[in-house]
């Protein structure tokens, strides 16, 4: 989704969302049903080099280029780390490199995330982060 919000406009938004649910199980469904939502990933992209290291499921992703912006596409085969994914693409996607390279991953502590995910997924979405990070770097500097 492409939005005239900032990267941290964008994280800001997501918080205030995330403040309007009672308990943490109610946040995982939303999770959830964000990751649901997620489009579909062509079987020909599970490839090894786009497979993300330190997940605890199946996790791939790439992306592209699109004048300005970076485009980037996720998919894993479990449902509650495809709604991470789902997270980090409505933060992430669609943004140039230097706004995503400059901004900071701590919103996610504000979003109760890191405290209610066990470790393997806490280190899948740290995976998932820093190669985001890596690729906005990378393109930035290019």
């Amino acid at each position: 989704m492409t939005t005239d919000a900032t990267a941290e406009q964008a994280q800001q938004e997501l918080i205030d969302e995330f403040e309007m649910f009672d308990n943490w199980m109610d946040r995982y469904q939303y999770i959830i049903d964000m990751g649901k939502a997620l489009p579909e990933f062509p079987e020909a992209w599970k490839q090894a080099e786009l497979k993300i290291q330190g997940c605890q499921s199946n996790v791939w992703m790439r992306h592209e280029r699109q004048g300005e912006v970076l485009h980037f596409d996720a998919i894993s085969d479990a449902a509650i780390v495809s709604g991470l994914i789902a997270v980090l693409m409505r933060i992430y996607n669609d943004r140039p490199a230097a706004e995503i390279r400059d901004t900071s991953p701590h919103f996610l502590g504000d979003l109760g995330l890191d405290k209610h995910l066990s470790p393997t997924r806490s280190n899948g979405l740290n995976a998932m982060l820093k190669r985001i990070y890596e690729v906005a770097k990378q393109e930035a500097a290019a």
